[in-house]
């Protein structure tokens, strides 16, 4: 492959914000953030607020290098197919560890997904992704997208408790087996991190961090105090201790401003290594893209306002599910 980063210019993270006491509060983007970290390899972290609903978040780049999480299978798999960093070269010919990382990212990956859209009052969804917006755009948006993933999860009217059941019983059974897999070691295989650990380690400290204390999935995870243990160890090891960065913030950072004041630049939404002349022109790309979001975002809300006028939230959700998902 032909690199096409800059000399000497670190990666750049772009993520969504950080919250409830994580460096990243996005489910999908905690797990790159993770993998760099376990790479050891020098990254900047930025904070995107501008497209909540955007697929191709998380993203990095490097000079004209770009690494979407909707190309070539995530963000992950393209560090490694680009040589950048590949964790996985002694463990992706065991089938247990094919096995184990495909539970962690279909059964345990819908497991959050409902948690945090359907089963849940979607508080922690509204504050991960809606928060910096209008609260008319923000609510139309978090709408949209919980009927996103009940087509997604296959859920309708009439089957909602049944797949809410199949939901849970595959995530008990995805815990089960990574507690037995796992023991009492420190990593899952060959006693070094892979893409694996990366997955799991973010899903638990999502569950653990993000999701209300009444989470089912939350109290699942729970019961198995050695996934519990191992994920502490590695979040001291790897995100709280580290040379080149602060700790992970011990509270919510839009809540105080006194844990924001203390926060390193190492956290802040704008990298440090840029030019400052690169970083404008990004400015202003950012800056334009913004205004069109925005309009056509208040052009969605009108049309929405103008179809359910005068119902009240709840009645707004119950039309979206006998719509959209009879058709499923």
């Amino acid at each position: 492959m032909e690199d096409d980063r800059g000399d000497g210019e670190k990666l750049t993270l772009v993520a969504r914000k950080p919250s409830f006491g994580l460096p990243t509060a996005c489910p999908t983007c905690l797990p790159v953030y993770i993998y760099l970290r376990f790479a050891q390899i020098p990254f900047n972290l930025e904070f995107n607020l501008i497209y909540p609903d955007s697929d191709q978040i998380p993203f990095i780049e490097s000079g004209d290098y770009v690494a979407y999480n909707n190309e070539k299978g995530g963000v992950i798999q393209n560090l490694k197919e680009d040589g950048i960093a590949d964790l996985d070269s002694e463990v992706r010919g065991i089938p247990e560890w094919v096995s184990m990382r495909a539970m962690v990212e279909s059964w345990l990956a819908d497991a959050v997904m409902y948690e945090l859209w359907v089963g849940s009052d979607g508080k922690s969804a509204s504050k991960i992704y809606y928060s910096d917006l209008p609260w008319p755009i923000g609510k139309v948006l978090y709408y949209k997208q919980v009927r996103i993933v009940k087509q997604l999860l296959g859920i309708r009217s009439d089957n909602a408790e049944r797949r809410e059941e199949v939901i849970y019983s595959r995530a008990t059974l995805a815990y089960g087996a990574l507690s037995y897999r796992l023991g009492e070691q420190s990593l899952f295989f060959e006693n070094r991190p892979t893409s694996l650990d990366a997955f799991f380690l973010g899903h638990v400290l999502f569950t653990v961090y993000a999701l209300p204390e009444s989470s089912v999935l939350r109290s699942k995870l729970l019961d198995h105090t050695n996934l519990i243990n191992y994920a502490e160890n590695l979040k001291m090891r790897y995100l709280d201790a580290s040379p080149s960065s602060s700790s992970i913030p011990q509270g919510d950072p839009s809540s105080s401003s006194s844990s924001s004041r203390q926060k390193p630049s190492y956290w802040s939404s704008k990298p440090k290594s840029k030019p400052k002349k690169e970083k404008t022109e990004e400015e202003k790309k950012f800056r334009r893209r913004a205004k069109y979001f925005l309009a056509t975002q208040l052009v969605a809300v009108l049309v929405f306002l103008s179809i359910f006028g005068g119902h009240e939230d709840s009645e707004v959700e119950l039309e979206d599910d006998n719509v959209g998902l009879h058709s499923d």
